[in-house]
């Protein structure tokens, strides 16, 4: 999977129904990888693409793996609900039967409402360093930057608290992420403020027990954007669903977690494992 020069090779750059923007690599049986938050509604380039295909190539050893973002063009007032109708649509164009989905963070907010609404583009789920609702310092962290950025100014680091759970470690990372602010501030400001508003609104809190795919939970215990009793609601509110959750492991530290490919394998049932 991984080129003399240490990149990624053979990976295919498209669009899903609706303009959602993937990159597919690997072979296997689909596996549909809903991305985490970027503060563009495109495939990411440079640093940013080499590093998520780097982070996914694991997975791509057993799968063929649908790396699907955000379609551009979101519009103001939109719901989790109506993107996961758009999810689910895209879905079933492509592949015309059950896939595996997993969704991270942002994606994983996503993945969950896909899986309540529309379960028969779903075969089985993983969600990951997501759950059924934001917690606070999210929602709030979120709101901010999100009212920053569609006015124009730096807002990156209101998402520190939500990143690290130290506090010390969150005013260290804000500061480095107000500095950073400029060199990845979203080309389309308003898809961005309005995804960000719909995510806030998001809570399947009372819907968890419509979830009738098999699903596994995976969070890290030091997760600044979830606490572990969220996480432990949100996989005890879903029948049979099955809940991991790493030690001493932040919010975007669980897909680099060492048992991480192999949780995702044997839940999803991949015999080469």
């Amino acid at each position: 999977m991984m080129n003399s020069g240490g990149e990624v090779a053979a990976v295919t750059e498209g669009s899903l129904r609706h303009g959602m923007p993937y990159l597919a690599f690997g072979s296997g049986r689909p596996l549909v990888f809903l991305r985490w938050f970027t503060p563009d509604h495109a495939n990411p380039t440079g640093r940013m693409r080499s590093s998520e295909l780097k982070k996914l190539a694991g997975l791509a050893r057993h799968f063929r793996v649908y790396v699907v973002g955000r379609a551009p063009g979101t519009a103001a007032g939109a719901t989790m609900s109506g993107l996961g109708d758009e999810h689910a649509d895209a879905l079933h164009a492509q592949f015309g039967e059950p896939v595996d989905v997993l969704g991270v963070s942002s994606g994983g907010s996503i993945a969950l409402q896909l899986a309540a609404d529309h379960p028969d583009v779903v075969r089985k789920l993983v969600v990951v360093s997501a759950a059924c609702r934001l917690d606070p310092v999210l929602r709030t962290g979120q709101r901010r930057y999100a009212e920053a950025i569609l006015a124009g100014r730096r807002g990156l680091h209101h998402l520190a608290p939500a990143t690290v759970a130290n506090p010390v470690g969150a005013r260290l990372a804000g500061a480095a992420m107000w500095l950073a602010d400029p060199l990845v501030r979203p080309k389309v400001p308003a898809d961005t403020h309005h995804f960000l508003v719909a995510e806030g609104g998001f809570d399947l809190t009372g819907r968890l027990g419509e979830i009738t795919v098999p699903t596994l939970i995976v969070g890290g215990d030091r997760d600044g954007s979830y606490s572990t009793e969220t996480f432990r609601h949100t996989a005890d509110g879903i029948p049979d669903a099955r809940l991991i959750l790493y030690p001493r492991t932040g919010h975007i530290g669980t897909v680099s977690h060492p048992r991480f490919v192999g949780d995702v394998v044997r839940f999803l049932g991949d015999s080469k494992l």
